[in-house]
């Protein structure tokens, strides 16, 4: 334990030397004080309650939820809105991002799989949709705001009080224009490619963008994937052609970046397909706005040539569904039939007729990398008459194995794990 302690200590230490530069800007200047080592006298939160008749009613509720044979889901914490989820690589503490203000950790201690204590991270730091949690190989936690991007170097080791090493890897209005802030898909996701590049998704703010907005926003990469250095230099724009993607993992295998991107909306209730894409090479285009979805042409742009080397989607997914997050399965709990596959969270629709979605998904791979067909690995929460129990967001993977899924409806978190031999 003392050896870990100090590697943890030498970390924040690199930090002041080697991580982004200290922010300037902070209305309270408490990011300012935390990049210097600084207390900023906040009060230590009250964790989250984990028990009482919440907690009872969403178990209840999982009895409903239809798996394949041999796998259980269980409640694995109570998590007030909670979105996109990193799990620590060293102590496995969950970090929980939300489209609020708040950013939670969920600590197991006893490792029986359930979380003894959940409660703000960085409760000195004033956030802004911080959605996007992911972490680096060495244990910095980056969250992906709106429009800034803060680092947390040794976050699982510094979590526990409310005070933490904080350092900007993008300032406050340097991800995207201010002037192109909306309140529509704000939601960011990242990820820390094997190029230790940090790799962001900006949905772009509208249904179909007006055509004097496209210039800017390729340039921007809004609509895309952008890319950076971990302390925020060489910002480049990786990717473009997308709506507005909220779930991206990078395929161990070939090293190549998945996403998720939600379709057109308003073109009736069985078209266009929501789509899982990949991303080969740097400078691809993925045919938003010209494409709803699929192949289907939007209304606005239908009589614009398409530009030369669009790139369809790896695999077509129901229309309105709400593909949210993804990850490529990596642990060995569950049976090899699952081992390399996807697996990915849909957050339901709010706009069709007939509701569909609310569901966990799983995409094989072909023995050549590409994706096979879909299918429903966990539903339930979406009843007969069309009434949400609750609505996935995010998956993640623990070290044991077993599979994460985070609900904003309910407030919760998730653990499926597999049982049959």
């Amino acid at each position: 334990m003392k050896t870990v302690l100090l590697a943890a200590v030498s970390v924040v230490a690199l930090a002041s030397s080697s991580f982004a530069q200290p922010a300037t800007q902070s209305p309270t200047g408490n990011l300012e004080k935390l990049s210097s080592f600084q207390s900023t006298g906040t009060a230590e939160p009250r964790p989250v309650a984990q028990e009482g008749r919440r907690a009872d009613a969403i178990r209840k509720n999982l009895e409903k939820i239809k798996l394949p044979a041999g796998f259980k889901v269980d409640l694995y914490a109570i998590v007030p809105d909670a979105r996109h989820m990193a799990v620590g690589p060293n102590a496995g503490v969950v970090f929980v991002g939300t489209r609020k203000n708040n950013v939670y950790a969920v600590t197991d201690r006893d490792k029986d799989r359930v979380a003894d204590e959940v409660k703000q991270f960085a409760p000195s730091v004033s956030f802004k949709i911080p959605n996007g949690v992911c972490f680096s190989r060495d244990g910095v936690l980056y969250v992906a705001e709106q429009n800034r991007v803060l680092q947390f170097p040794a976050a699982e080791f510094f979590y526990e009080g409310p005070d933490v090493a904080a350092f900007v890897v993008a300032k406050q209005g340097d991800l995207i224009p201010p002037t192109e802030e909306s309140y529509n898909h704000t939601a960011r996701v990242c990820r820390i490619g094997a190029d230790n590049k940090l790799y962001i998704a900006l949905g772009q703010p509208f249904n179909v963008p007006p055509k004097d907005k496209l210039d800017l926003f390729k340039r921007a990469g809004i609509g895309g994937v952008v890319r950076m250095d971990q302390d925020g230099k060489n910002h480049e724009v990786y990717a473009t052609g997308i709506r507005n993607s909220v779930g991206m993992d990078f395929n161990p295998g070939d090293k190549t970046l998945w996403f998720t991107d939600n379709q057109v909306d308003g073109m009736g209730d069985d078209q266009p397909p929501g789509e899982l894409n990949r991303i080969a090479n740097a400078g691809q285009n993925f045919g938003f706005p010209y494409y709803g979805g699929g192949t289907v042409r939007t209304v606005e742009y239908k009589d614009d040539p398409v530009p030369a080397g669009v790139i369809g989607p790896q695999a077509e997914m129901d229309p309105h569904a709400a593909d949210l997050g993804m990850m490529f399965y990596t642990g060995r709990m569950f049976p090899q039939t699952y081992q390399g596959g996807i697996f990915s969270a849909q957050h339901g629709s709010w706009n069709r007729t007939k509701p569909v979605g609310a569901r966990v998904m799983f995409t094989p791979l072909k023995p050549d990398g590409t994706a096979d067909k879909p299918q429903v690995f966990a539903e339930g929460w979406l009843t007969e008459n069309g009434e949400y129990l609750g609505r996935p967001v995010d998956v993640a993977m623990l070290p044991d194995g077993s599979l994460l899924v985070s609900d904003d409806t309910a407030g919760a978190i998730y653990r499926i794990s597999y049982e049959g031999r």
